[in-house]
């Protein structure tokens, strides 16, 4: 029977490494990345069946880096394994198309049963977050009608702002004039209101855009 094909991605290394060798004797582990933009410009080249990715990374997060994935990767799978219990953000990788959503606190058979699963063709979420009610949980998974809602772009600037960047280094890693940066930085100021580079920062902490 051929092997799930897999790529894991996280930014922590002693993490992959130890997922690597807990998943390889069932299934082929393509690679590992520790940042979600290089996850997504060597996913398609690597072809996986499914990706076990962080919500949490640089550069990139992992709920911007699988919906890009999934517009580029429609078949692939997505399987979140972060540390957050965030119901909303739960429901978020699920509304981005994600099979499945795994505590980094579970067991290392949670995850392998999310991939099994995932591979055929069901959705798994850890029973520490629905307490066993995963067919209630998805049919609650609804579009978003959330005015505060930025593009993928905007997601990117403000991450790679948050980490502390500046507009020409953001320009440079998105391959994009500093103008443009400049651009989505006042655009999403005055989407949202804010009237400081503080409050903007504070913004992409409060909804999960970056790590706390």
């Amino acid at each position: 029977m051929k092997r799930t094909r897999i790529i894991l991605a996280d930014d922590h290394v002693m993490l992959l490494e130890a997922l690597k060798k807990i998943l390889e004797p069932e299934f082929e582990v393509l690679g590992t990345f520790t940042d979600g933009r290089t996850l997504l410009e060597a996913a398609p080249d690597l072809n996986p069946d499914l990706i076990v990715l962080d919500i949490h990374m640089p550069l990139m997060n992992g709920l911007c880096a699988g919906q890009r994935l999934k517009r580029k990767m429609p078949r692939v799978k997505l399987i979140y394994m972060t540390m957050s219990l965030d119901v909303d953000l739960a429901a978020e990788a699920f509304r981005i198309g994600a099979s499945g959503y795994v505590l980094k606190s579970s067991a290392a058979g949670e995850l392998i049963r999310a991939i099994h699963d995932a591979s055929l063709g069901r959705s798994y979420i850890t029973p520490l977050m629905t307490k066993g009610m995963v067919g209630t949980f998805l049919q609650n998974v609804k579009p978003r009608k959330n005015p505060e809602r930025l593009t993928l772009r905007q997601k990117e600037v403000l991450q790679l702002l948050a980490e502390g960047r500046s507009m020409k280094e953001v320009a440079f890693m998105l391959k994009v004039t500093p103008r443009t940066v400049a651009f989505h930085k006042y655009t999403m100021m005055e989407h949202l209101r804010l009237k400081t580079n503080a409050e903007l920062i504070q913004f992409a902490m409060r909804t999960s855009i970056v790590a706390a």
